[in-house]
């Protein structure tokens, strides 16, 4: 039951509502309570949640929360497609538009740190690095050779892939990175007259826990959950297709890629498990990092017990002084 209405509209551009968090953090809950006292749409800010036929290890809302309230940019892809931050910066100012175009607050909500930059900044000629981006794409490396780096280029971007050396792992590296941060190509950034995607205004609310130790219970509690819930069944149906494979950022997900290894007979289910846990905490420290470098984010205590309701009194005030509404 919707408890408030949004006010009237006026010539006012209001900034952009961000719930952000590191996993686990319990940025759903708080997104469902925004929703039960204010009407708005949820725009999920996920990597991962994209993907049809991952809903188990990615968190999905369940059916009966997306029958009560109105999620964008789920299941809006298949596993074997590729999503870049210049995609999901499109997507999520058409979802923004529609939902503000029905009197109703559209909210932000997830994980994926990148995207909420592409929002936040907008996308420069030449995105600056991203080291999350670039480990992805050393590890890669790692197990294909740059030659094979190369010619991966060479199919999003020939006109770069032909002047660069298939051992030039430096220029290729970038190149790639470029590619995945922006969903441009490095040859047509460096043709283009000038940025076309601006800074937008947002607000970030930040669920930081207190207690790392309080987090990391709550990420391995979570990830048996999933298990008990069928995660293993899960990624053992994506792998039954036999057209996906551990290049694919889908698979690449934490939990896909190591129960991955696990029914290829590389780990066992415990090391599997493991792996799983620890990347994910790992994720967990980067999201918090990411978070803690933005100086004009509203930090809430996300384990303290009234988080809910300061996040409530927050989002208010920021209705009342009309930061984020029309």
């Amino acid at each position: 039951m919707i408890a408030d209405a949004l006010p009237t509209q006026s010539a006012h551009t209001p900034a952009l509502l961000c719930i952000a968090g590191p996993t686990a953090s319990g940025k759903s809950a708080i997104a469902r309570a925004i929703a039960q006292k204010w009407p708005c749409e949820i725009i999920n800010v996920d990597s991962a949640t994209i993907y049809r036929g991952m809903d188990i290890g990615t968190a999905k809302p369940s059916r009966e929360e997306r029958a009560t309230i109105d999620h964008h940019l789920l299941d809006i892809l298949d596993p074997l497609e590729s999503y870049s931050a210049a995609a999901f910066r499109r997507d999520a100012l058409c979802c923004v538009k529609a939902i503000r175009a029905r009197g109703r607050l559209p909210v932000l909500v997830g994980g994926t740190m990148l995207y909420f930059k592409a929002l936040r900044d907008g996308l420069n000629d030449l995105p600056t690095a991203d080291l999350e981006i670039r480990k992805e794409l050393e590890l890669r490396a790692a197990a294909v050779g740059w030659p094979a780096m190369h010619e991966a280029l060479r199919l999003i971007d020939p006109a770069t892939a032909a002047r660069l050396s298939p051992n030039d792992s430096q220029r290729i590296q970038r190149a790639l990175e470029i590619w995945h941060i922006s969903g441009k190509t490095m040859s047509a950034l460096l043709n283009a007259p000038e940025q076309t995607d601006k800074p937008l205004a947002t607000v970030t609310l930040s669920l930081e826990p207190t207690e790392r130790s309080h987090l990391h219970q709550r990420i391995a509690v979570r990830f048996d959950q999933m298990l008990e819930e069928g995660l293993v069944q899960e990624v053992k149906a994506l792998r039954e297709r036999g057209d996906l494979h551990t290049d694919l950022p889908s698979i690449r997900c934490v939990g896909y890629r190591q129960f991955w290894s696990m029914l290829a007979g590389e780990v066992t289910p415990v090391q599997a498990r493991e792996q799983a846990i620890a990347a994910t905490r790992q994720l967990a420290k980067r999201q918090l990092t990411w978070l803690r470098s933005l100086p004009d984010r509203l930090s809430v205590e996300a384990d303290a017990h009234d988080a809910t309701d300061k996040t409530l009194a927050i989002v208010g005030r920021l209705i009342d002084d009309r930061t984020i509404v029309d």
